[in-house]
């Protein structure tokens, strides 16, 4: 019994290898926001910089992970007061490789959305 449970867990562990990783993604999208963002409060003048480097962040650790995929990243920076902000996106994949992990992270003076979608090549 179990040599068949290793097998069965080897099994999930190659497939697993390929396939778009919510929880990965995740704590790379988290450790870009917090290392480029960090501390700082909401400064106009900065905002385009952050998000550039936010995503250019996230691109180079996903590429990190050596796995089959095509990246889209997208960043949204907002400041807190009051407005609100709405956004939708759709997708046509296959859902057995394909994903997306969207990550909110705020602080005092402003918002920051981050959006990974992995396309299996």
């Amino acid at each position: 019994m179990a040599e068949k449970e290793q097998k069965i867990n080897i099994e999930q562990d190659l497939q697993e290898e390929g396939q778009f990783v919510v929880d990965d993604v995740s704590k790379i999208i988290k450790e870009a926001i917090e290392t480029v963002i960090g501390g700082n409060g909401y400064n106009q003048a900065k905002v385009n910089n952050w998000t550039t480097a936010v995503v250019e962040a996230c691109t180079s650790e996903l590429t990190k992970l050596l796995k089959p995929y095509k990246y889209i990243v997208t960043c949204t920076i907002m400041q807190k007061n009051g407005a609100g902000l709405h956004t939708a996106s759709s997708c046509y994949w296959d859902n057995n490789t394909d994903g997306s992990c969207t990550v909110r992270w705020e602080n005092k003076t402003m918002f920051c959305i981050v959006s990974v979608y992995g396309l299996a090549i």
